[in-house]
């Protein structure tokens, strides 16, 4: 979802940075558009994002968007078979990550009096289902009110959060199901493309426009 974004985003002619743990894998998706540059980031780190931000400031004169779309899941989730560790893990990349990203990216929106955050949660952080995982379930709940309470916190710098919650997408993080689902089944399900759609068009909304919240799914898949 975060190379599709960020290729969404280069082709509507914005500057990019492209962050992640896998170098290889940045330049790989550099390599596809224009305007993109990559830096080595880990989300859970706080001194390796705030090295991120302090490029932002130093190449540019205003961050007008932050997509946060860090994202794990383990295939032992069950209250029962989750390891702490694991538990740990899913809480730092998803929801801390989320954090350390608006801490050091905020204040580079703050005196500019706008910006937007959009965090890709998950339909996880709207229902608590088994499938998703104690651990998963409870940092994308997280993660929706963290954007829930930034929001309250900088309406008056002009700063909107919007979270997005994602079903079903055909992505990599489908392989670390307990079991994986089939070809079949991934040709029923969202792609990345779609949930790039979704983002750019709250990105091109007008500063006055906020969209606090957004759920996309596939048809076929239940949201009771």
């Amino acid at each position: 979802m975060g190379e599709a974004i960020a290729l969404g985003l280069a082709n509507e002619g914005a500057k990019v940075i492209v962050a992640g743990r896998r170098q290889a894998k940045l330049d790989e998706v550099a390599g596809k558009g224009e305007n993109i540059s990559t830096q080595t980031v880990d989300v859970a780190d706080r001194g390796s994002v705030k090295a991120l931000f302090d490029r932002v400031n130093d190449e540019f004169d205003q961050l007008h968007l932050l997509v946060n779309c860090a994202g794990a899941n383990v295939p032992k989730r069950s209250m029962s078979e989750l390891a702490p560790d694991d538990w740990d893990k899913l809480m730092n990349i998803n929801a801390t990550g989320a954090f350390n990203c608006m801490h050091y990216g905020l204040p580079l929106m703050r005196p500019h009096k706008t910006g937007l955050v959009i965090n890709i949660s998950s339909t996880s952080g709207k229902r608590a289902a088994p499938l998703g995982g104690v651990a998963y379930n409870a940092s994308k709940f997280a993660m929706a009110a963290l954007g829930t309470s930034a929001t309250e916190d900088e309406r008056e710098n002009g700063i909107r959060v919007t979270t997005i919650f994602p079903g079903e997408v055909d992505t990599p993080i489908l392989d670390d199901r307990p079991v994986p689902p089939s070809a079949e089944h991934r040709a029923t399900i969202l792609k990345p493309a779609d949930i790039a759609d979704i983002t750019l068009a709250v990105a091109k909304l007008p500063p006055l426009a906020h969209v606090p919240e957004m759920v996309i799914k596939p048809i076929g898949q239940s949201f009771i």
